[in-house]
């Protein structure tokens, strides 16, 4: 595998080339798919690696990969932006609220306490893996990375252990400092979409336990009232299963797969397939770029997340670093 040099077409994703900081394959990694055959034109991976795109002819399709071992394939579907917008989806941890570093820090925490080693840290090349992904994605890198003989029940363990612990703290006001911080401009953003009659959807790969309170602690801060009565709706990755407790899906379908923006639009917002164009979705990572674009709409990027580390900002239909530049794109 080496860096993409050539320019490649990707039928309804664009053209790629050294510059997009994708990376040139002979064939997916599963190899399923060779270029040479059976219509295959070209393969390419985004920058981290985790997603893959296969061209042919008149089509794409993504190679969604998987640390848990359920990898998947997508479609790719073309993308435009047709205004008055109907809908803007806006992911939570990066994007709405500055949180990225401490769930990264409690993913650090439990690393620790895998390995026993109160003094361990991450390194730079990890944080594209250990965010913007479903916590279990997150805890398998550190795994199969640093204690490949550890079980990830274990890891989710010492996870839920520490993030009880650390909600808790915040909840009585001991917390980490600046552990929520709402995102500079996000209130009159959010504001200004409201001004315009455009529905808002909520969107997390973060269990409920740990986005419910996020959320509220980033409102509360925000002074704009119960975050219920804001948004037209709210997902999160639901419930995590535990011995003794019902879960729900959540682990192995979040960002990057499609299903959390699909269903946000369609089921919770209404909005047809048909009718995607009137509708955008703004994130800060990699995994939510990808998340966003593979269920067919446009994908607006925020600066100051994972977006350029993660070699996926060439998947971004426009790329902007602050809120007032896309709310004065959006208009």
């Amino acid at each position: 595998m080496k860096k993409l040099e050539k320019s490649a077409v990707f039928p309804s994703l664009g053209s790629f080339g050294a510059e997009s900081n994708f990376w040139e394959m002979p064939a997916t990694s599963d190899g399923l798919f060779c270029v040479g055959k059976d219509g295959v034109e070209a393969v390419c991976a985004t920058g981290d690696k985790k997603v893959e795109f296969v061209a042919f002819k008149d089509k794409t399709m993504a190679h969604v990969k998987s640390e848990l071992g359920y990898p998947a394939y997508y479609p790719v579907r073309d993308v435009s932006v047709k205004k008055p917008l109907k809908a803007v989806l806006m992911d939570l941890d990066g994007t709405t609220i500055k949180s990225e570093s401490f769930w990264i820090w409690i993913i650090e925490k439990t690393t620790a306490s895998l390995l026993g080693d109160e003094k361990f840290s991450l390194e730079e090349s990890d944080i594209p893996f250990v965010s913007g992904h479903s916590v279990s994605e997150h805890l398998m890198h550190c795994i199969n990375k640093y204690c490949p003989e550890k079980p990830l029940e274990l890891a989710r363990d010492f996870y839920f252990k520490h993030t009880h612990f650390e909600m808790n703290e915040i909840m009585q006001g001991r917390g980490r400092p600046g552990a929520f911080t709402p995102t500079d401009g996000v209130k009159d953003f959010l504001l200004s979409l409201k001004s315009m009659g455009v529905k808002i959807g909520l969107v997390t790969s973060g269990l409920y336990e740990k986005a419910w309170p996020e959320i509220l602690n980033g409102f509360q801060a925000l002074n704009m009232g119960d975050p219920k009565d804001f948004y037209d709706a709210i997902i999160t990755a639901g419930f995590p299963m535990r011995k003794g407790q019902p879960g729900t899906l959540g682990e192995l379908s979040p960002k990057p797969h499609p299903w959390l923006y699909a269903e946000v639009a369609k089921v919770g917002l209404g909005i047809d397939f048909a009718d995607r164009a009137s509708v955008v979705g703004i994130e800060d990572s990699g995994a939510g770029i990808c998340s966003v674009r593979l269920a067919g709409f446009a994908a607006i990027g925020l600066g100051g997340g994972n977006i350029e580390k993660s070699g996926t900002k060439a998947l971004c239909h426009k790329y902007f670093e602050t809120f007032s530049d896309i709310r004065a794109y959006l208009s």
